[in-house]
């Protein structure tokens, strides 16, 4: 059966597209059959990075990809996912940064999703209110309980299950109370609102320049890009993130 994979957060910003591209590739590369919606035709993030990959290196694996038209509807969607699945062991759906029909559309048919979370509380906002003072739980966001309906929406649908992963991004490399204050308050919120947390990408500038031609971590050797020991530190956490996904 063809798994969906769906990469969400009603924030922007937080990595969604280069983790999602990272993922398909790294699929692609251990023999999956991947291919690829595009949930956000405004921002088009996943389309243009997929095209600029086509355009500088044709030769390196890519995934098909559907994008969707603005006005599309849950009805075009599922009917998009029909007209991939049969050639697709994994369909990846990137979906905006805000609370859209389409977005949750998205939400709704996940087998796993991905909640790419920049290492900040300003960030953490989006899955839940927390005390200034004492780091507690105050209440989830709106988000999380978009996700919750999202849950009960699919299991309505087919009895399904959505495995909800949330990824700390962009983590710095030098540790900080902030980033252990963070740890401890998503592992309480892992057990109250049910996610299981995955470790995501640190913050190095090399994501910024590859997006313009369209590569990943896995590509640099092919691509004659000349790599750091930082790089393959990058390459094992895209690795771990894989392994964390459980396709």
């Amino acid at each position: 059966m063809t798994s969906l994979l769906v990469f969400g957060n009603a924030k922007g910003g937080t990595g969604k597209s280069t983790l999602a591209v990272h993922t398909a590739v790294g699929l692609l590369r251990q023999g999956k059959r991947v291919a690829a919606l595009d949930l956000d035709p405004n921002q088009g993030s996943l389309t243009r990075y997929l095209e600029n990959r086509r355009s500088f290196h044709p030769n390196l694996p890519a995934p098909d990809i559907l994008p969707l038209a603005a006005d599309a509807t849950s009805e075009g969607l599922l009917a998009a996912i029909s007209q991939l699945a049969p050639n697709a062991d994994v369909i990846i759906l990137d979906t905006p940064g805000s609370d859209t029909p389409l977005a949750r559309a998205g939400h709704a048919v996940a087998d796993t999703l991905i909640t790419p979370l920049n290492d900040s509380f300003l960030d953490l906002d989006v899955l839940a209110r927390v005390d200034p003072a004492s780091h507690k739980i105050v209440r989830p966001s709106s988000y999380s309980e978009m996700v919750w309906k999202a849950r009960q929406d699919r299991f309505k649908q087919d009895r399904g299950q959505i495995d909800w992963i949330v990824a700390r991004n962009r983590i710095s490399q030098l540790g900080s109370r902030n980033a252990r204050a963070m740890e401890g308050v998503l592992g309480d919120l892992s057990t109250r609102i049910r996610f299981r947390q995955a470790p995501g990408l640190s913050e190095r500038v090399i994501f910024r320049e590859l997006f313009l031609q369209g590569l990943t971590l896995l590509d640099l050797a092919e691509a004659q890009i000349s790599y750091t020991m930082s790089h393959v530190a990058a390459r094992q956490e895209l690795r771990n993130l894989l392994d964390a996904i459980r396709i």
